[in-house]
């Protein structure tokens, strides 16, 4: 293809950028040739001129189209080049969160440095068995791919996992050992699976340490081989170890860290058994503190610690040994803190009592003297004599770090050995899987002899790598017969030769090592003489003489050659070596034992296991001269032989390539740097898989893909029948460069570009089309809105010519009635005026003459008023002249009294200074005793005075002095009544102002009165109102209060009702819950007891061929027996043919670890049955409780209950049994004795077979006693109740025999008569009792009536009380009620259990009486009467075959009764021309009849024979879908028949009068009834499990890779990683298959007459299959993740509704299952943009969990460029919405899930006495009854 087709305006291109390496841009005009600048547009808006190289020209790579951006596989996309491989990685990091992309035969895996949920057992089981590019990129993918092509080609695996450190490499490896052991089990049942994984911890512990890039860095490489047996499950594992970092131990660098188990140590040095040790803060010692950094965040080496040693106990190393190794790291520890001292130049010494070399001498048990001699000293030996020399401080330092590496490293392959030793199993290893973890290419800024050979190691990685990639190339180009040239690949072989080839630098390195004078400079010289300038990748640095440059594969690495040396020798003083082989401590020596075998802390083990030894690492070489040379072999030269060893290991197998990337040195979340990720590419490989891809044909499209994916660019003429000349024919078309393609025989490939360029052409084609089909809608549009327009313009014309007409004629109208109008308005306004002025004038006159009324009125007025006002001025004038001068005369007269007055004042003034004088004189007491004696004196003056003037008048007067004494009198009695009168008026007065006052008071009394009064009435008014609106809110409120209390009460009977119905789902979903549990106990159990059954037939072969050579029997098939089986198990077990596979080599001893991991079995499964126990008795208490509210539910629910109950109490008595046996055994067998222990005839056999007979027996008697107590308590209430009494049937024929005369006939007449008044009488009694139930119900319905009254009253009175207390009212009376139905219940349960113990005690001694009186019955009878006697006939009425509805046959017939109807019988025939369950009516039938004879024997006899053929018809044809669905439905028919028959009234409700006759009189058939329950739970499960493996390989290709709609989904471009092909070539299946077969499994249970209750609920788990399978898929398959898919999912779910409609089946529940897949596809069709698209997504998944809904959303990918990819903020959108919703973090559906079946009761209508029994089916020997 030319470049200037491609290089067009708007293609785009990457270009070099220093900081994003490659930087995307886009043409702005076509590319002509001969440009040497290209015009480029980049993405953040700037333009560009890109300048060509002149001397390459070599354009910029082009960008694949975004349709192939995020692919699965990395060589699907058409451009194959360095930014296209890392722009893919980081979209799909980054955006999709995915960490898995294939690159061809490369798994990429990003390290998230995060924890992802993808790990988990879903996950392994979704990818278990699935093809490798059928699923996204996954490590699980790699390990599955491993696997299968290890079971398939049968040729050993390798998945070597590279990367740098921190990238992962370690996780990586222990996920796909976790799959191996999660896929393959553990053959032995020994948990090596768990041993293989519990070596992790160990090797991490003494392998890993912190570096500055990772906190885990592996500091060793290590190849596990994990081994299978001949079914590939894992029998063991063996490990290699490469390259310890042995300087790590005495030295590191700033901010890393030694060795986790010294700072695990140092943290555990607190524990008591840790204080010998003496160690303490990992601060204080030499070794631990040199990083600065003894703390890893986030890390608690003391918990640690705890792993370590857990894991050590788990692989078998003791805890003396665990205490060992402790001791020897603590001696590590402790030498480093040895100090030196210089004494001179060349000698040191340590000074006396040095207490760290004391404690390293104490744990090492060495002589303290000795050691401290030989760490400063060495002995030199020529070939005369010896010297002991002294070294150096420097030299003795550097003699101490090399002990204490030494050491260190001896203990590691110690370590190594012992797991080894513990992984490794004696069974015969078939088959491995080798997992390599080892470090990827390393550079630094200073590296040394450790670098060197790690990157020596993956040089020769690299080459058999490229090897291998070429070789597979090479092969699909061979397969599929194309011409191919050689391709030009990088070839690493010069470089290798630079190492390791003869005077390569690991030859010059060994031959300076032997030099005695040899340096590190010398050896550098040596290097630039032989290798520079002679060979191209070895160079010198410009500016060093002591070092040198290689270029490898990944890049140039200059090496320091300073250590070289050293590091090669690690030379260690051979004397400190010797004192420490004669250590007291026993596990020293060990350590440097280098041709004895180390003592085994696993040698001692139960099993009595011979340890063997692991794989040496290096070829051994078996002649004894060469044990010193071999000894001295130097550091390079070991590392190489292993390296070979591991090259020769490698290629003999087929290797799966894991390269872990590190996106970011930061170790950030999802944080992609694009600089580190293309160095670690480059260095990985990765890049070369690319290039080699690219120089051929790296697009590959099979014909029928290629012609469904671009059948768009194929005119219909060139469509012919013939696909693949097709397709050659339109490739010639499109592509003229015949060499740009291939044709093989299935496959077109492609070179590079080319699917780019038909990308274009299709995407151009589509353009098209897409632009034809607007053209053409759009113009059809148009016209179609011109149509309407000129339509509507016509419309709109017409009614506006019509308005424009009438509003003419309306605008006339209103003229004429305008002109109308006005005559009459002028003439109103006219009128109108004219009476306005003849108003106003008329109003104006009235106005004008009233005023002039009023103003002569008013002048009349004021004259008369002025006349009136002279007459009283006039007469007031008179009035004051008179009193001015009467005041005159009055004022005249007084003045002149004044002036007589004032002469007589003066007078007085006169006579009284003499007074005055004397009174100044005499002042004081004497004053006035004067002024008394003058008032004396003028008394007695004026007394004597008054007594001359009485004397002299007496005589004058004499005649007055009557008329004086009678007025005197008469004054003096007036005088008295004015004193009287006065005084009566001063009272008066004072009463008067006293009541003045008090009227006052009273008054203001009255007012304050009145006012308060007034306030008071006020006040009242206010309240009255007050009140009367209080009233009127109080009526409102206790209207609204009595609304509410209604409201409230409908309301809290609407709540209790809800709540009830809630409980009763509730306790429904619990009692599935326990259902399921007790489920899937009870198949947990039948796989243990076909354990147990297995092991038995294993024990029995063992004693029966106890040669060397024998043939195992093959365990995977096994017995089913129920532990109700009553036959003795030995016995059967005899019978069994045992089936042989493969002999062994020799003798395989017994392992009990079997017996181990089945007592660890059965005590969980105790815990969980006691569990289980307790949720049971928790529930049954709460059904107690609320049993009066819920007496509308089923009583069969209680029954189930309590047989689950019954059962799981003898499940945990027949598993306590078992752990007792397995205890007896674990101790018979863990004898420390020879291997003859295991041999046959040993104690330990005879223990084992005593035990397992005592077993079967003890079992068989314990059931026998039940079922007899059972059938005698049965008997005896037919005893107690006298009904249909029947005796033997030989008893009843010879009492009939015995009746000869008609005496005898008279008195069995009057016996009948007797019977019948008998059964009168009965029925009497029985009609008082119903009479006295009747009245003791009406009795209780009185109670309730009287309850309910007072319910009411409580209600009445609680309603007027306030709410809160109305509601504890409600509370505390519903306690109380709860409380007294509770003991109620409690008294009626007291009272039934006193009675059953009465019932039972009287059943004993009825049963005792009844079997003496059969026993004398007995006796009386000779057998020869019952031979001899003639018999009579007896004449009895009969009618022709009335038959009973009953088969007899013979005790020995039944072993052929079983065979031929259950054994041998053909399903198919009995389904197709029988009845159905016609074998359970006539297994019915016989039990009837047994149950008539009062057999017991013959009960049990039959009904375990029954149960066990079952169980052995399915365990021989258990993969038979047709068989399971025939024995299901016959089961559960013959279960119904025991119910139906039983007696019991639950069942009797539906049965007419003949088949209540037929009921079973004798026998309780409940426990077996509870036996053949379970029996159907397992045939269920079988069935489930049977039509799920039909199932499960048409699912995935049925609903979701084939194109059920042609055309609608297109075929994306695919990878080397192929995957399956979604067109439906021949033998792929598809929907139509899918409903073929759920018809063809409808059908046949229709055919069973299974009940459709059990069909819908098989219908249910099928559809629950397909939906959880298919969506689990969807959820790893990114290329199914399309709008396309979506609807072709959709589609295919209608397909399966209609299915379920036509079948009647859409009430069955199955529809439900499949709503997560539903609203999975409507998910991939929605549109997925703004806020409203997200929350109508939260809104409709709701059955989706938020991982699932992101997981969908992230692997959305467009199949067409014209869809879009979803937002990653459109996805945090959702993540916040869905935040708060609660809901499981599972990603996937449990597609093991299983329903918990249940059997409702269906009772038959079909009449036991009509039913014939054909004789295809041989049963000749039964007779009908």
């Amino acid at each position: 293809m030319a470049a200037s087709e491609l290089y067009t305006k708007f293609a785009r291109v990457w270009i070099p950028d220093p900081e994003e390496v490659w930087k995307s841009a886009e043409l702005l005009k076509d590319y002509k040739p001969g440009d040497k600048v290209l015009l480029l547009h980049l993405e953040d808006g700037k333009d560009l001129e890109y300048r060509l190289d002149p001397k390459t020209k070599e354009l910029p790579h082009l960008r694949n189209p975004d349709i192939l951006v995020g692919e699965n596989d990395l060589t699907a996309l058409s451009y194959l080049h360095e930014p296209a491989v890392l722009h893919n990685l980081r979209v799909r990091f980054i955006d999709s969160k995915l960490i898995y992309t294939y690159c061809g035969i490369v798994l990429v895996a990003i390290n998230p440095y995060e924890q992802l949920p993808i790990y988990g057992e879903d996950i392994i089981n979704a990818y278990s068995g699935q093809n490798m590019g059928d699923m996204d990129p996954h490590i699980f993918a790699v390990a599955e791919e491993a696997y299968k092509q290890m079971a398939r080609d049968e040729r050993n695996q390798s998945i070597i996992v590279s990367g740098e450190s921190g990238a992962g490499k370690t996780v990586s490896a222990k996920y796909a050992m976790r799959y191996f052991a999660t896929v393959s089990g553990s053959a032995s049942e020994a948990n090596v699976e768990e041993k293989v994984l519990a070596s992790n911890p160990i090797m991490e512990s003494i392998g890993n340490a912190k570096t500055t890039r990772n906190d885990n860095s592996s500091r060793f490489g290590k190849y596990i081989e994990i081994g299978f047996d001949k079914r590939y499950r894992i029998i063991g594992a063996n490990m290699r170890t490469y390259l310890l970092e042995k300087s790590r131990v005495v030295f590191q660098a700033e901010e890393e860290r030694n060795y986790h188990i010294f700072y695990q140590l140092c943290a555990s040095a607190n524990l008591p058994e840790f204080q010998v040790l003496r160690l303490g803060d990992a601060n204080n010692f030499h070794y631990t503190n040199q990083g600065g950094s003894p703390v890893i965040e986030g890390v608690d080496d003391a918990k640690e610690m705890v792993h370590t040693r857990q894991a050590c106990t788990l692989l078998g190393i003791s805890e003396s040994y665990q205490m060992g190794i402790f001791r020897i790291l603590a001696g590590i520890l402790h030498l480093g803190n040895v100090v030196f001292m210089s004494r001179d130049s060349d000698s040191c010494t340590i000074p006396p009592k040095h207490e760290p070399l004391s404690i390293f001498c104490d744990l090492m048990g060495v002589d303290f003297e000795e050691m401290c001699h030989w760490l400063c000293h060495r002995k030199l030996a020529t070939a005369t004599e010896t010297y002991i020399k002294p070294i150096s401080k420097l030299q003795a330092t550097n003699a101490r770090d090399a002990l204490a590496k030494h050491i260190y490293a001896k203990l590691f392959n110690w370590i190594v050995d012992h797991v080894n030793q513990a992984l490794h199993s004696a069974v015969k290893q078939h088959s491995f899987i080798g997992v390599l973890d080892i470090y990827g290419f390393e550079t630094f800024e200073i590296n040394s002899f450790e670098q060197f050979c790690i990157n020596y190691a993956n040089e020769k990685l690299q080459q058999q790598f490229n090897m291998h990639v070429f070789k597979l190339e090479q092969e699909e180009y061979m397969k599929e017969q194309i011409p191919w040239t050689l391709i030009d690949f990088y070839d690493n072989q010069p470089c290798i030769n630079l190492i390791e080839s003869k005077l390569g630098i690991l030859d010059l390195l060994d031959e300076e090592c032997k030099m005695p004078k040899g340096t590190d400079d010398t050896w550098a010289q040596k290097l630039y003489n032989t290798h520079l300038n002679k060979c191209a990748l070895f160079e010198k640095p410009r500016l060093s003489n002591k070092a040198f440059i290689i270029q490898h594969f990944a890049d140039k690495v200059e090496y320091q050659c300073e250590g070289f040396l050293e590091k090669n020798k690690d030379t260690v003083f051979e004397e400190q070596i010797k004192v420490l082989k004669s250590s007291k401590f026993k596990m020293l020596p060990e350590l440097f034992q280098d041709d004895e075998k180390a003592i085994s802390p696993t040698s001692a083990t139960s099993s009595g296991r011979v340890p063997l030894t692991r794989i040496p690492s290096k070829p051994t070489k078996g002649r004894p001269g060469q044990t010193a040379k071999e000894h001295k072999k130097t550091v390079g030269h070991q590392f190489r032989n292993s390296l070979h060893l591991l090259m020769e290991t490698l290629n003999a197998t087929t290797p799966h390539y894991v390269r872990c990337i590190k996106p970011n040195d930061f170790k950030f979340p999802f944080t992609f740097d694009e600089k580190r990720a293309v160095q670690q590419l480059r260095a990985c490989g990765v890049l070369e898989t690319i290039r080699i891809s690219a120089a051929g044909f790296p697009s590959r499209w099979t014909y029928q893909e290629f012609f469904s994916r671009y059948r768009v660019l194929m005119k219909q003429k060139d469509v012919l029948s013939d696909r693949k000349q097709t397709c050659k024919n339109v490739l010639e078309k499109l592509i003229v460069d015949k060499d740009k393609y291939q044709f093989g025989k299935t496959k077109i490939f492609f070179r590079a570009g080319q699917v780019a360029y038909l990308e274009k052409l299709r995407a151009d084609k589509l353009r098209a089309a897409c632009i034809r089909i607007q053209k053409t809608i759009r113009g059809w549009l148009l016209r179609k809105k011109y149509l309407r327009m000129r339509k509507a313009a016509i419309t709109v014309q017409r009614y506006v010519r019509g308005y424009q007409a009438r509003c003419y004629a309306k605008f006339l109208r209103r003229t004429k009635a305008a002109t109308i109008i006005q005559k009459y308005w002028r003439m109103y306004v006219a009128r109108r005026r004219y009476k306005i002025t003849r108003t106003a004038t008329i109003v104006l006159q009235s106005y004008l003459r009233g005023y002039l009324a009023r103003n002569r009125y008013h002048k009349i007025l004021r004259e008369h008023k002025a006349v009136i006002i002279q007459k009283w001025v006039r007469g007031w004038l008179a009035r004051t002249y008179y009193r001015r001068s009467i005041h005159a005369i009055i004022y005249l007269q007084c003045c002149f009294r004044r002036m007589m007055a004032k002469r007589e004042l003066k007078k007085l003034k006169i006579e009284a200074r003499s007074v005055e004088r004397y009174k100044k004189l005499h002042i004081g007491m004497e004053n006035k005793i004067m002024q008394l004696q003058r008032k004396v004196d003028e008394q007695n003056k004026d007394y004597k005075c008054l007594m001359e003037k009485l004397t002299n008048l007496e005589g004058i007067y004499n005649s007055e002095t009557e008329k004086l004494r009678s007025d005197l009198e008469r004054l003096q009695l007036s005088e008295e009544e004015a004193k009287i009168a006065t005084g009566r008026v001063l009272s008066l007065q004072e009463e008067i102002a006293k009541l003045r006052k008090d009227l006052e008071q009273t008054q203001s009394e009255k007012k304050s009165i009145e006012e308060r009064a007034d306030r008071y009435k006020q006040e009242t008014e206010q309240l009255v109102s007050n009140l009367k609106e209080e009233n009127t809110l109080l009526k409102q409120e206790k209207e609204t209060l009595n609304h509410r209390i209604v409201e409230q009460a409908k309301e809290m009977t609407e709540t209790m009702e809800k709540k009830l119905v809630e409980e009763t789902k509730q306790l429904e979903l619990d009692l599935n819950d326990e259902r399921l549990r007790y489920q899937n106990l009870l198949n947990e159990f039948s796989r243990l007891e076909e354990r147990y059954d297995d092991l038995k037939e294993e024990m029995t072969l063992m004693v029966n061929v106890p040669k060397p050579g024998h043939k195992r029997t093959d365990s995977t098939h096994s017995s089913n027996e129920s532990e109700y089986t009553f036959s003795s198990e030995i016995a059967e077990s005899e019978d069994i043919p045992s089936r042989t596979e493969e002999p062994s080599e020799k003798k395989v001893p017994l392992d009990m670890s079997l017996f181990l991991k089945l007592q660890k079995r059965v005590t969980e499964l105790e815990q969980e049955k006691q569990v289980m126990q307790d949720e049971l008795d928790r529930k049954e208490e709460q059904v107690l409780r609320s049993k009066a509210k819920e007496e509308e539910r089923p009583q069969i629910r209680g029954a189930e209950l309590e047989y689950e109950s019954l059962k799981r109490q003898e499940l945990e008595s027949e598993n306590k049994k078992l752990k007792n046996e397995l205890n007896e055994l674990r101790k018979a067998l863990s004898e420390k004795s020879a291997p003859e222990v295991t041999a046959p005839g040993a104690p330990a056999y005879r223990v084992l077979m005593e035990q397992l007979t005592s077993v079967s027996e003890e079992l068989d008697v314990r059931k026998e006693e039940v079922l007899i107590l059972r059938s005698q308590l049965v008997s005896q209430k037919e005893a107690i109740q006298p009904k249909n009494t029947m005796t033997d049937s030989t008893i009843l024929l010879e009492d009939v025999q015995k009746m000869k005369d008609k005496g005898e006939i008279a008195q069995a007449y009057i016996g009948l008569k007797e019977t019948n008044r008998l059964l009168e009488s009965q029925l009497q009694s029985q009609k008082r009792s119903h009479e006295n139930e009747a009245e003791a119900l009406r009795g209780e319905i009185q109670s309730l009536k009287e309850e309910n009254n007072r319910q009411q009253q409580l209600l009445a009175q609680n309603l007027q009380l306030p709410p809160e207390a109305r509601i504890e009212a409600s509370l505390q009376h519903e306690i109380t009620r709860l409380t007294n139905e509770n003991l109620d219940l409690m008294e009626q349960l007291e009272k039934q259990d006193k009675t059953v113990r009465k019932l039972k005690k009287q059943l004993k001694v009825f049963a005792k009486k009844i079997g003496e009186l059969e026993v004398g019955q007995m006796e009386n009878i000779s057998p020869g009467q019952i031979i001899d006697e003639p018999i009579r006939p007896v004449n009895i009425p009969r009618k022709e075959k009335d038959f009973q509805g009953m088969l007899e046959y013979k005790k020995e017939d039944e072993q052929k009764l079983v065979k031929n109807l259950i054994l041998e019988l053909k399903p198919r025939g009995v389904a197709v021309n029988l009845i159905p369950g016609l074998p359970a009516y006539i297994l019915f039938m016989c039990v009837r009849h047994a149950d008539y004879l009062n057999d017991d024997q013959k009960v049990r006899s039959l009904l375990t024979s029954t149960i066990n053929s079952i169980k052995k018809v399915l365990k021989k044809r258990g993969d038979d879908f047709e068989t399971i669905s025939f024995w299901l439905s016959n089961t559960c028919r013959f279960l119904h028949c025991l119910k139906q028959y039983s007696g019991e009234e639950g069942f009797m409700k539906h049965n007419t009068s003949r088949q209540n006759e037929h009921c079973l009189t004798n026998f309780d058939l409940a426990e077996y009834r509870q036996v053949l329950s379970d029996l159907a739970i397992q045939i269920y499960q079988q069935l489930v499990r049977v039509l799920e493996n039909i199932l499960q390989p048409m699912i995935v290709s049925g609903m979701l890779e084939h194109e059920t709609i042609q055309g609608v989904s297109g075929v994306k471009p695919t990878g080397l990683r192929k995957r399956t092909s979604s067109i439906a070539d021949e033998g792929t299946y598809t929907l139509d298959s899918i409903l073929r077969q759920l018809n063809s499994f409808h059908s046949v249970m229709c055919q069973h007459g299974m009940d459709p209750e059990l069909i819908k609920q098989v219908v249910k788990q099928m559809f629950y299959i397909v939906g959880a399978v298919t969506l689990n898929n969807l959820l790893l398959r990114k290329d199914m993740c399309s709008w396309s898919k979506g609807m072709q999912i959709r589609y295919n779910v209608s397909q399966l509704e209609e299915w379920l409609r036509d079948k009647n089946l859409m009430n069955s529940g199955a529809k439900e299952t499949l709503e997560p897949l539903i609203q999975a596809a409507q998910l991939l069709q929605v549109k997925k943009k703004t806020d409203d698209d997200a929350e109508a997504i939260c809104s409709m998944c709701n059955a989706l969990t938020t991982a699932q809904i992101v997981k969908v959303l992230n692997l959305y990918t467009p199949v067409n460029e014209f869809e879009e990819r979803v937002s990653v903020s459109f996805i945090r959108t959702i993540q916040m919405r869905l935040r708060d919703r609660k809901d499981s973090p599972q990603l996937l559906m449990d597609a093991k899930h299983i329903f918990p079946v249940t059997f409702p009761f269906n009772p038959s209508s079909l009449a036991l006495e009509t039913i014939q029994i054909p004789a295809s089916l041989g049963l000749g020997f039964i007779s009908r009854v």
